[in-house]
């Protein structure tokens, strides 16, 4: 979604180990199991969402992939909650990314072959052949199809988080007139906002006063204290902090485009031949209600996709 990926609250220490999946070839389909607290379960016993082995959209797979077996998937597991970060056991990557992942590799017929990276070792991984594919928040952009192709599986979403007993709410720029907001430097929610704030300037309303923190939870601990009003961030990561702080709420959500539609994708190397299997592999398991058991199991019906998508028409270059 970003350029920079934001930290978790609850996690850390983080190790850099990768999950040993299960093999893709004995999976059955099942539900997720019961959360362990706060309505997430974040403990290394995920018992996630599993799907068959569709031969038809398996035979999509370039034969080189297939040869091999294996379905390497890159993900920023290092730490965003509920995106893709450690259990409680310090390891295992869990998230809605490893859980969607996991569902396209059943459908393929491959082993998941999860790898936790860097945000930027993650593009270079794709693009060089390392990585078959990216599961991480990651954008739909023009400039990214340069060297990339895409197949959708998420809005974009961007959330305002207040705290629970402030009387707010944000639905458009004049929203935010006079308000303390807290956003992350170099994102694409500071280049909305900060457009949003110019154009509540020319209609000669109060300025935003903009706040900058190190860490999200340098962000959560100002929300708290009333030393900013709201938090602007990923949808995802704000859905994750109310359900387990139960002292925010979510005030309000744009799209990460702003005033233009955008996606999350997954993500392998352009003209490889494997966007057209992982699209089958995601409307297949949009229409057979197991994606949407995966997104209910991390709080995010509200960014559903009706379809997958062969590389829509992104963000705009800059």
């Amino acid at each position: 979604m970003r350029s920079t990926f934001l930290r978790p609250v609850l996690f850390a220490t983080l190790l850099g180990l990768s999950l040993t999946a299960c093999d893709a070839g004995d999976a059955t389909p099942q539900t997720a199991s019961q959360p362990a607290a706060n309505g997430i379960n974040i403990t290394a016993q995920q018992n996630r969402v599993r799907a068959r082995k569709v031969d038809e959209i398996a035979n999509l797979v370039p034969a080189g992939i297939r040869a091999r077996g294996t379905f390497v998937v890159g993900t920023t597991g290092n730490g965003t909650p509920p995106l893709s970060f450690r259990a409680d056991d310090d390891k295992t990557i869990i998230g809605v990314e490893p859980d969607i992942a996991q569902l396209v590799a059943d459908v393929l017929g491959l082993k998941l072959d999860l790898q936790p990276t860097s945000w930027e070792n993650l593009f270079l991984s794709v693009e060089n052949g390392q990585y078959t594919a990216g599961f991480s928040n990651v954008t739909v952009t023009e400039e990214r199809k340069d060297k990339y192709d895409f197949a959708t599986y998420r809005r974009d979403t961007l959330a305002f988080e207040a705290r629970s007993d402030k009387d707010l709410t944000v639905r458009e720029p004049k929203d935010i007139a006079g308000l303390t907001v807290g956003v992350s430097s170099g994102t694409n929610q500071e280049q909305i906002l900060l457009r949003w704030d110019e154009q509540n300037r020319a209609a000669g309303l109060k300025p935003v006063k903009f706040q900058y923190y190190q860490t999200t939870s340098d962000y959560y601990l100002a929300l708290k204290s009333g030393r900013i009003d709201v938090y602007v961030g990923p949808n995802p990561t704000a859905t994750y902090h109310v359900a387990v702080d139960k002292q925010a709420k979510i005030v309000g959500t744009v799209s990460g485009g702003g005033q233009i539609p955008a996606d999350i994708a997954a993500m392998t190397k352009k003209g490889n031949g494997l966007a057209d299997a992982l699209q089958k592999a995601l409307q297949h398991e949009i229409a057979n209600g197991q994606y949407a058991e995966v997104l209910n199991r991390w709080n995010l019906t509200n960014e559903t996709v009706a379809a997958s998508e062969v590389n829509p028409k992104g963000l705009p270059r800059k």
